[in-house]
């Protein structure tokens, strides 16, 4: 696991996510998702090829139940992007790594 990947639960999502001053992709996942572990590899990759441009933080919805609920995510993998603490895109299911990166690239431009 790469250490450019942040894994918080709810206490730490308001600090890690919200509060961020970059855009932050949310992978809220499961270890028992099988289309989460697909596209794992993927949201390591983004995070080293967008470092100091995006924060990535895995949220796992076993773990951390509160705030998956607050933001709607009834299936995963479910990727948000947020930026200035609100969401901005989301995308629900596995994608290729060009669906990814034009997901990010929307939102930094």
């Amino acid at each position: 696991m790469s250490e450019l990947v942040h894994h918080v639960d709810d206490a730490g999502f308001d600090g890690a996510v919200l509060q961020s001053s970059e855009p932050v992709l949310v992978d809220f996942w499961a270890e028992w998702c099988a289309p989460c572990k697909m596209i794992g590899p993927l949201i390591e990759e983004v995070a080293s090829s967008y470092q100091g441009r995006l924060k990535v933080v895995k949220v796992n919805v076993d773990e951390a139940q509160k705030t998956p609920r607050t933001y709607g995510v009834r299936g995963i993998p479910t990727l948000m992007i947020f930026k200035d603490g609100k969401v901005q895109d989301t995308h629900i299911g596995a994608l290729s790594k060009t669906q990814l990166t034009q997901l990010i690239d929307k939102q930094l431009a």
